[in-house]
């Protein structure tokens, strides 16, 4: 049977998926929980796209996919356009924390951006934050919370939000062919600048409802 994958980071949140669904806990590895229900495995691995690399390739090997969710929040660097606990739907993510002197086509998995399909209806009635479709996301190994480091990403990417698991996702899924049952919510915690950490952590709660949300809409997906 085929089971709808999500994946998340911190196991405060994903208790919200956990009791929305009625999950239950069937096993954990080191540092990776997972719960499950007949048509549902969820994955809590922490942050890092390391992790995330981990999770979504063991959920692929032990169970089939009728979509992948990855559900969790992330850094505002598009301005002010973007108010904290809006949530993005993205369709393109990038990794840029990569330095390699050399060229080539055949490092296209690497250096170019990996886009997911967003052709889906949302109905957004009745929502208390703007949510943005067709929008782009970059991941590298680092909290941001410096403005120069904002600028730049947003001058090389055209980047919306910054965080540290996306690219990951997208890259495991590419690989397994199955980017078009991938879906990556992210809502904004923060403004990616130098109170960032604070403002994560108070947002943190607010952001990542908003999150799920849009997570129960995609689930009504077919």
């Amino acid at each position: 049977m085929k089971k709808t994958w999500i994946l998340t980071a911190y196991d405060k949140e994903a208790q919200h998926i956990i009791d929305l669904l009625g999950l239950n806990f069937v096993k954990k590895l080191q540092h990776i929980s997972f719960y499950a229900n007949d048509n549902t495995v969820l994955a809590i691995a922490w942050i890092w796209k390391v992790q995330a690399a981990i999770w979504t390739t063991v959920l692929i090997n032990e169970f089939w996919a009728k979509k992948i969710i990855n559900v969790w929040i992330a850094g505002n660097i598009k301005g002010q356009k973007v108010k904290v606990w809006d949530v993005f739907f993205i369709n393109k993510v990038y990794q840029h924390d990569v330095y390699l002197p050399f060229g080539g086509s055949h490092l296209y998995y690497i250096k170019d951006g990996i886009e997911l399909s967003t052709n889906c209806d949302i109905d957004t009635t009745g929502l208390n934050f703007s949510f943005y479709k067709n929008w782009i996301c970059v991941t590298w190994d680092e909290f941001i919370d410096k403005k120069e480091r904002c600028d730049a990403l947003r001058e090389k990417y055209n980047a919306d939000v910054a965080e540290m698991e996306a690219f990951a996702v997208a890259t495991v899924a590419r690989e397994f062919g199955l980017l078009d049952d991938t879906y990556i919510i992210k809502a904004v915690s923060d403004w990616a600048d130098s109170d960032a950490s604070e403002a994560h952590e108070d947002n943190l709660d607010f952001a990542m409802n908003n999150s799920l949300a849009i997570f129960k809409k995609v689930l009504e997906i077919d």
